[in-house]
């Protein structure tokens, strides 16, 4: 019975972080992560079970993004192509070096000052006025190999570095949800292909419900995201940005969370 009650609860991790994901482009990793780690599972265990439940829920959240127009081709294809290269090399980094950590810090306080930055520009935003551009693929290419080296080689961040990065150079936010999302899968392929060549160890059996909680959530999350109100849903991405790279530079400093 109380096995059957712990998968019941990774169900539920699944589809909470998905949710977050789908919705807002970002968080899946870092909820999932948080959310095992808090009913105690090992740093590893957790690590490895994430990364594979996203190979699925990554698809199953791109292709309900793709359906309803949430993505632009071409920021689509230059995220994904230098995501995978970029991908590959930082796992594969993260597992010759034993303190890669040491970047989450670093990265979080720029991405800490870009969620003010969004917060800002999207209560000033006049949606009626407002001209989105596509960004350029000199800027699409190196965005999409930091991001995807980040998220592999310090555990996350291809959301938080790739969504609001687009943002703030005023790609529709929708756009740059969904975007960002359908990407996410081949980084995140290229990512865990690197990790079982070189580690070539996962709990299969407590990813399978955390991929059925994310495959349930990822339709409706895209759905949400279609209907939110673009200025809302900017503001959204800011402050989810915000508490992420709060939590990580306070965890960094000792103070220990469970959520």
């Amino acid at each position: 019975m109380e096995k059957i009650l712990r998968y019941i609860l990774i169900v539920l991790f699944g589809f909470i972080a998905q949710m977050v994901d789908g919705s807002l482009g970002m968080g899946y990793g870092v909820t999932s992560t948080s959310l095992l780690l808090s009913v105690g599972f090992s740093t590893a265990l957790a690590s490895s079970i994430v990364h594979f439940s996203e190979i699925f829920t990554t698809f199953a959240s791109g292709i309900s993004h793709f359906k309803l127009g949430n993505v632009d081709k071409k920021i689509f294809k230059y995220l994904a192509v230098s995501g995978v290269i970029g991908g590959a090399l930082g796992a594969y980094l993260s597992v010759k070096l034993q303190n890669a950590a040491i970047i989450r810090p670093f990265v979080s306080g720029i991405l800490l000052m870009m969620g003010v930055l969004i917060i800002l520009k999207n209560i000033r935003l006049d949606i009626s006025e407002t001209n989105y551009k596509v960004p350029r693929i000199r800027r699409l290419a190196p965005l999409g190999f930091f991001a995807a080296f980040v998220d592999a080689i310090g555990g996350g961040g291809w959301g938080p570095i790739a969504t609001p990065s687009l943002i703030i150079t005023n790609t529709h936010p929708k756009k740059a949800i969904g975007s960002v999302n359908f990407a996410e899968f081949f980084v995140t392929l290229s990512i865990s292909i690197t990790f079982f060549l070189t580690l070539q160890k996962i709990d299969f059996a407590s990813a399978v419900p955390l991929i059925i909680g994310g495959l349930i959530a990822a339709p409706i999350a895209a759905f949400m995201t279609r209907k939110i109100n673009h200025k809302k849903l900017g503001i959204f991405v800011g402050l989810i940005v915000i508490l992420l790279s709060m939590r990580t530079i306070l965890k960094s400093a000792g103070i220990d969370f469970i959520f």
